[in-house]
């Protein structure tokens, strides 16, 4: 069942809507948090624990986000953050491309999905190399790896979420 509804002439894909929502609060949300929460100005810190109590049962290790109003931190670490920038590069990417090109993992269905979760895997693979003490946390190492991950899962679900609004383009 198609929901896109006609408002004025302008055709609204409520998935893609909701799925950039949320991607808009994962971009500006963490990096936000420790500014609103030292601002002390009315319902602002209010708005910066509700951010720090989705990062908080999202990340595995909160507390290592960088310090940006100090003594705040972000609400994320860096992995996360660099995952959230991938997904937000490869939104970036699909809204240029139209959902056209050869790099968009979902059309190549089972194959694609494989792919996918190949790279996906850079996220827990670094997390449990730091675990076991192959290396210490450090943010020039987990960045990377969140942004692997996050070009993937991109990759493979951006045609998935948006692919309705290119569908009523052409109609």
């Amino acid at each position: 069942m198609e929901r896109v509804v006609l408002l004025r002439g302008l055709q609204v894909n409520w998935v893609s809507f909701f799925a950039d929502f949320l991607l808009a609060g994962m971009v500006f949300g963490p990096p936000l948090a420790p500014f609103l929460a030292a601002s002390g100005v009315f319902i602002l810190p209010d708005i910066a624990n509700i951010i720090y109590f989705m990062g908080n049962h999202v990340c595995p290790q909160p507390t290592m986000g960088l310090e940006l109003s100090p003594p705040l931190i972000m609400a994320v670490c860096m992995r996360c953050y660099g995952t959230v920038t991938g997904l937000l590069i490869t939104r970036i990417l699909y809204s240029l491309t139209d959902g056209k090109g050869v790099f968009w993992l979902s059309q190549y269905g089972r194959n694609g999905a494989a792919c996918a979760t190949v790279f996906m895997m850079a996220y827990p693979l670094e997390l449990a190399a730091q675990i076991f003490g192959l290396w210490d946390f450090d943010n020039y190492i987990v960045t990377p790896f969140g942004l692997i991950t996050g070009l993937a899962w991109g990759l493979f679900t951006m045609p998935i979420l948006h692919f309705r609004q290119l569908l009523s383009r052409v109609s």
